[in-house]
C-alpha cells in the first residue's frame, strides 16, 4: 500500500506522520529543539539543529514504516509555522540563527511603518498586517541594527525554505508560505516590488514561489542513501501550517471557521476572496490559487497555560502534563462562568489580532480576598478564550459562520470546547484527527496520487465529533464579561506602551 508522510516543522518541534491511502496513520515520530531568548523580544532558533533533528525523526519513521513490509513511501509533504525569517550567504550558509513567528524585536521599524501611508497600501497587497512577526519587518530590523549581516546576505529564506534546499539544493518557497512574508502581492502572486523596496533587497535574494503542489524538487542521492527513500519518491513542497490546519479541518466551504489552539492560536476562514478589514486587523493568506485563508493569530494559546501551570500549580515532577491539566480543568469547573468576576488578559507574548501590539502585557483584574487558586485558574482559560472571541466577532463582521471547527491538543479537553461554544453562542465541533496539520498536508498528497479529485472533496473525508452546543445563559454572561475584557485592553494600551519604555531602560541599566 501506498504511504504519504507528513514532515510537520512546528514552532518547538518536527513532527512526522505517515499515513496510508485511507488517511489513518501507521507511523509517528518527533523531534524537539530549542528556542533561543538572548535579549528581550529575541526568539530564534538554530537551523541546523532542527535540520539535523528533522534527519533522526525522518529516518527513524521511514525505517519503522520499511519494516512492516506492507508500505512504500510514494511522498514527503513539507508544513511549517510562518513568519520565519533566516539570512544565508552565497554559499547558503546560515549567517546566525533564524528568527521566529515569536520574534518582536523589530517594533521599532514597525512604529515607523505605520506612520507611513505606505503601511496602509502594503497590507492591502500583501495581506500580512505591519507587525514585528512579519518576515518584512525581520528584514528591516537586520538593515537597521546589523548592517554587515544585511550586507552580506545573499538569500532570505524561511525555515522550511532552509530544510528543502538542505534536502535538495533548491531555493524554493511556497506560494501559501510566501503569502505570509508581507512581501508576496496575493492578488497577482509574485513578489511586490514596493515591500521589496522598502525593506532594500531584491527579488534574487528571494527563493523561487512554486505552487503548494510542486513537486518538481529532487531528494539529493545522499539522503536518499541515508534515509532509506528512493528517487522515485516526491517532495512536495506543501504549505504553512495554519492553511493546512484549516484544509485538515475540513472548511473547504463558506459558513465554517478553525479554532486552532497550541501554544499558540488563531481563528480563520476560508473564501475565494480577500477579506477586505479598513482596520487592518486581518491576515490574508493563501492556501492554494483559488482559496484564500482569512483571520487573526493570537500569540497567547496554551502556552499561557502551561506558564500558570508551572508558576503556580505547586505539583511536583511526578506528575505528567496530562495529570496537571485533567486536575487544573476540573478545579476550573468547580466555578461559574466568569469566574466570579475576575478577568485575565492573557497578552504574556505581547499580542497580534486584533490588537497588534507587541508591548501588551498579561493582567488579573478583579482579584478579591474570595479569590482562591480555581478562580485563578478559570480566569486564565477565559481570558486565553476571550482573545479568541475578540478575534471571531472581527470575522463575524464580514462573513456569517454556523459552525466552529476546532483544532489542537488544547481544546480537545471538555470543558475547552463547552466554554468555546458558550463564549461564541456557536456550536463547536472537535476534529477527531490528531494533528489537522499533517492531515492536511495528506490531503494534499492523496489529491495529487489521484486518490481525491479536489481539495474540496479531500475535506469532506475529515470526521468530527458531535458538536457541542452553547448554553444561551452562559453566552449572556460571557458576552457581558467580553465587553469589560476588550474595554480593560483599550484603556490600557497606553500603560503598555509606557511599560515597555520602562522596561527598555531598566534593560539599558
Amino acid at each position: 500500500m501506498d504511504c504519504f508522510i507528513s514532515i510537520e516543522l512546528g514552532t518547538n518541534a518536527v513532527r512526522v506522520y505517515a499515513f496510508d491511502t485511507n488517511g489513518a496513520i501507521v507511523g509517528f515520530n518527533r523531534g524537539a529543539y530549542t528556542t533561543f531568548h538572548p535579549a528581550a523580544d529575541y526568539s530564534e532558533q538554530d537551523p541546523e539543529q532542527i535540520f539535523i533533528t528533522m534527519l533522526f525523526v525522518l529516518k527513524n519513521l521511514v525505517s519503522e514504516i520499511k519494516s512492516t513490509g506492507k508500505y512504500q513511501i510514494v511522498s514527503l509533504c513539507f508544513s511549517a509555522s510562518m513568519h520565519s525569517l533566516l539570512a544565508v550567504d552565497r554559499n547558503g550558509v546560515p549567517l546566525g540563527n533564524a528568527i521566529t513567528w515569536a520574534d518582536n524585536r523589530g517594533k521599532q521599524e514597525t512604529k515607523r511603518l505605520r506612520t507611513k501611508a505606505l503601511a496602509r497600501k502594503l497590507y492591502e497587497a500583501t495581506g500580512t498586517p505591519i507587525h514585528p512577526m512579519s518576515p518584512l519587518l525581520k528584514i528591516l530590523w537586520l538593515k537597521s541594527n546589523q548592517q554587515e549581516k544585511f550586507e552580506k546576505t545573499s538569500m532570505f529564506l524561511s525555515i522550511k525554505s532552509y530544510i528543502i534546499m538542505q534536502l535538495t539544493g533548491r531555493y524554493v518557497i511556497d506560494l501559501s508560505l510566501a503569502s505570509a512574508t508581507g512581501l508576496l502581492n496575493i492578488h497577482h502572486f509574485g513578489w511586490e516590488q514596493e515591500a521589496l523596496d522598502y525593506a532594500g533587497i531584491t527579488p534574487t535574494q528571494l527563493p523561487d514561489i512554486v505552487p503548494i503542489s510542486d513537486s518538481s524538487c529532487k531528494l539529493k542521492r545522499q539522503y536518499q542513501v541515508s534515509l532509506g527513500i528512493g528517487p522515485e519518491t516526491k517532495i512536495i513542497a506543501g504549505s504553512s501550517d495554519g492553511c493546512f490546519a484549516s484544509l485538515g479541518g475540513g472548511i473547504m466551504e463558506e459558513g465554517r471557521a478553525t479554532i486552532t489552539i497550541e501554544d499558540s492560536a488563531a481563528m480563520r476562514i476560508i473564501g475565494r476572496k480577500v477579506l477586505q478589514d479598513e482596520g487592518c486587523r486581518m491576515f490574508n493568506y493563501i492556501l492554494d490559487e483559488h482559496y484564500y485563508i482569512s483571520g487573526g493569530p493570537s500569540n497567547n494559546g496554551s502556552v499561557v497555560f502551561e506558564w500558570f501551570s508551572r508558576q503556580f500549580a505547586n505539583y511536583t515532577d511526578s506528575y505528567s502534563d496530562e495529570m496537571v491539566m485533567r486536575d487544573l480543568l476540573l478545579m476550573a469547573e468547580q466555578v461559574d462562568a466568569g469566574a466570579d468576576g475576575l478577568l485575565f488578559l492573557p497578552y504574556l507574548l505581547g499580542e497580534r489580532a486584533p490588537i497588534w501590539n507587541p508591548s501588551a502585557r498579561g493582567v488579573y483584574f478583579g482579584a478579591n480576598i474570595n479569590h482562591d487558586r480555581r478562580h485563578f485558574i478559570r480566569a486564565t482559560i477565559e481570558g486565553i478564550l476571550f482573545e479568541m472571541y475578540s478575534i471571531g466577532k472581527l470575522l463575524l463582521q464580514h462573513r456569517d459562520i454556523s459552525q466552529i471547527t476546532v483544532n489542537g491538543s488544547f481544546v480537545t479537553a471538555p470543558l475547552i470546547s463547552r466554554l468555546l461554544a458558550d463564549i461564541f453562542n456557536i456550536p463547536m465541533s472537535v476534529n477527531q484527527h490528531v494533528s489537522a496539520v499533517s492531515t492536511g498536508a495528506f490531503l494534499l498528497s492523496a489529491k495529487e496520487f489521484g486518490i481525491y479529485r479536489s481539495l474540496e472533496e479531500a475535506a469532506k473525508s475529515i470526521t468530527l465529533h458531535a458538536p457541542v452546543h452553547p448554553d444561551p445563559a452562559n453566552h449572556a454572561i460571557y458576552a457581558k464579561y467580553h465587553q469589560l475584557f476588550e474595554k480593560l485592553t483599550d484603556k490600557l494600551s497606553p500603560e503598555f506602551e509606557l511599560l515597555d519604555e520602562l522596561t527598555l531602560l531598566s534593560d539599558k541599566h
